[in-house]
């Protein structure tokens, strides 16, 4: 398969970037400032709206409109969290508990994932804690979501304080709200927990509730007649060391998540992280500068997998002006959600969006 010229680029970009962050240490490093906001030239195609489904359990109260399952009370204000994914930060704290976790690139080919953090309470800790980018904010807020970092690009403060954003910032304006874990070497020991970046939220003077754009559900027993099998599928992003598997469970209904070939576990309980829908979606990278930052397009659409109940989809993802990522089918309706949590990772279109994505079929039962 023969590499266009914008994939050399790319990859020309992120090998020097690797080079020079071999180490995934230290502050982030000083460089040209990226633009601050690159508004799209045209508006993705609208997504119709899906009617849910409600199952009997969501019949009980209210319900998270993001999981689509029960919840206790008023639901609180989502907290978008930047989560270091460099192997010195694995395993993280508090990725089993996020209601969306999205896995996206930052630079010389690592990636970072954002937790957003709503019906989960009480989440004891929440970490490692990571710097931040514009399309990263982008993303956060996407969910109404108060953005949580230590520290970011330029580029991104440049957002971040000329537009005045709400956001917790452990080198900036929220320091007493993080701490250090000694048990594991800077940069990839800083932590916070639910409750502190709730309280620094309120001390800043921060809403504490925001319009939040939900998902539509479909009822848990529902057998889906589209899609093809899928037990099992790989997604790689640049690097061999950050190659992503998801395997279906088909009691539990959900997949669970393995990095580099070992199932990937929440450091605070032990649990797996896993989700009931995986998005694999497809989107134009561009290499900013000799560090090796990124423009990612997050808002014009593209080509996308929709996992879920065994099965995969293929179609498109859509956004439209103050709304988050959704998925489209082929027939131009939105794809409902099944309860529980949805994972979403973003790859590169280069060489091509296929090439991301190995899918494995169910044995045979013969």
């Amino acid at each position: 398969m023969s590499i266009n010229r914008h994939s050399s680029r790319l990859m020309a970009g992120i090998a020097l970037a690797a080079v020079l962050l071999s180490a995934c240490g230290g502050n982030d490093a000083a460089t040209v400032l990226a633009p601050t906001s690159v508004p799209p030239t045209a508006s993705p195609e609208p997504a119709p709206e899906a009617t849910p489904a409600p199952s009997a359990d969501q019949a009980l109260g209210p319900v998270s409109g993001l999981t689509g399952l029960p919840v206790q009370g008023e639901l609180p204000r989502p907290l978008a969290v930047m989560i270091n994914n460099a192997p010195a930060a694995r395993p993280q704290s508090g990725v089993s508990e996020a209601d969306v976790l999205y896995e996206v690139l930052a630079e010389g080919g690592i990636t970072r994932l954002i937790g957003i953090f709503q019906s989960q309470t009480g989440v004891v800790k929440i970490g490692p804690i990571r710097s931040i980018r514009p399309y990263l904010i982008d993303l956060g807020e996407s969910f109404g979501a108060v953005t949580v970092h230590a520290g970011g690009s330029p580029a991104a403060y440049a957002i971040l304080q000329s537009q005045r954003k709400d956001d917790l910032d452990e080198i900036g304006n929220a320091g007493a709200y993080f701490w250090r874990d000694k048990e594991r070497k800077a940069p990839h020991n800083l932590y916070s927990n639910d409750a502190k970046l709730r309280e620094g939220a309120d001390k800043l003077g921060y809403a504490d509730s925001a319009e939040v754009p939900p998902f539509t559900f479909a009822d848990p027993d529902y057998v889906p007649l589209e899609g093809e099998p899928a037990a099992a599928f790989d997604v790689k992003f640049l690097l061999q060391s950050y190659t992503v598997g998801y395997t279906y469970d088909d009691v539990k209904r959900t997949y669970a998540r393995s990095v580099n070939g070992k199932p990937h576990l929440d450091l605070n309980n032990g649990d797996p992280v896993e989700a009931a829908n995986v998005i694999v979606l497809g989107t134009e990278h561009k290499v900013l500068d000799d560090v090796g930052r990124l423009s990612v397009d997050v808002e014009l659409g593209g080509e996308a997998m929709l996992f879920q109940r065994g099965n995969k989809i293929e179609g498109r993802w859509s956004r439209q002006p103050g709304d988050m990522i959704r998925f489209v089918k082929a027939d131009g309706t939105e794809a409902q959600m099944y309860p529980g949590i949805t994972h979403i990772l973003i790859v590169p279109v280069s060489p091509s969006f296929e090439s991301h994505v190995e899918v494995t079929l169910p044995e045979s039962s013969t």
